[in-house]
């Protein structure tokens, strides 16, 4: 996926929409693998199987999005679960957009949920406060008149201006991405979790790119057992 990222930045590309739908296994074939985890009998009962793809090499698909670079990107782009700040708060749009999909994506891939399960833009900024800290101040005073009423005080809007307590209560339940992590990842897990602070960080000029991410330690060491 980053890999992909890259090529396509490269041809200045911006895909826009990268979410786990738009990736797909190269090959289809897989291998059976006993589950004990799932079974409730006892561990020489392999009657319960899960299934392991054969290849871990994937591919990008779906480019209805896709534009090339231009200075007037300012309209919503990306789905919701996977949209960068710069997007909702309205500051303009560029490669960076694709680079914190992905790390949503790294996020959902080790926990199997979506990290930012959401419908509402406060509530989506404020997800993005709890698991990662507070926003820039530089950030937020740079909002667009639409996303003004998001931020008060110099500050986000929150949670005075949550839209229910259900709201509230889906924000505080989330954890802080490092220990989020450290849930689902034994070894590696430093690592990982620094990728992922360089591909989530809200301001898309300080954000890695996706060839600095490609050099990653993580990802190197996946290239390598690949």
């Amino acid at each position: 996926m980053i890999k992909g990222a890259t090529v396509m930045h490269d041809l200045r590309m911006i895909h826009t929409d990268l979410k786990p739908e738009n990736i797909l296994l190269v090959s289809s074939d897989y291998v059976k693998v006993p589950d004990y985890k799932n079974s409730s009998r006892s561990p020489k009962d392999i009657s319960y199987y899960k299934r392991v793809p054969k290849s871990s090499a994937i591919k990008v698909i779906d480019f209805g999005s896709t534009t090339y670079e231009r200075q007037d990107q300012n309209y919503i782009v990306s789905t919701r679960h996977y949209r960068a700040p710069e997007v909702i708060l309205g500051l303009g749009w560029s490669y960076p957009c694709d680079i914190w999909s992905a790390g949503c994506i790294l996020v959902e891939l080790c926990t199997g949920e979506a990290l930012f399960q959401t419908h509402e833009n406060l509530e989506h900024l404020a997800m993005m406060e709890r698991v990662l800290g507070p926003m820039p101040q530089h950030i937020l005073k740079r909002v667009d008149r639409h996303a003004g009423k998001y931020v008060r005080r110099g500050r986000l809007d929150w949670p005075e201006g949550a839209a229910s307590r259900e709201s509230m209560k889906a924000v505080l339940k989330l954890p802080r991405l490092q220990n989020l992590v450290m849930q689902h990842v034994d070894q590696s897990a430093g690592d990982l979790i620094h990728l992922l602070q360089g591909l989530l960080r809200y301001d898309p000029l300080d954000r890695l790119t996706a060839r600095e991410a490609l050099r990653h330690p993580f990802l190197a060491k996946v290239q390598h057992r690949r």
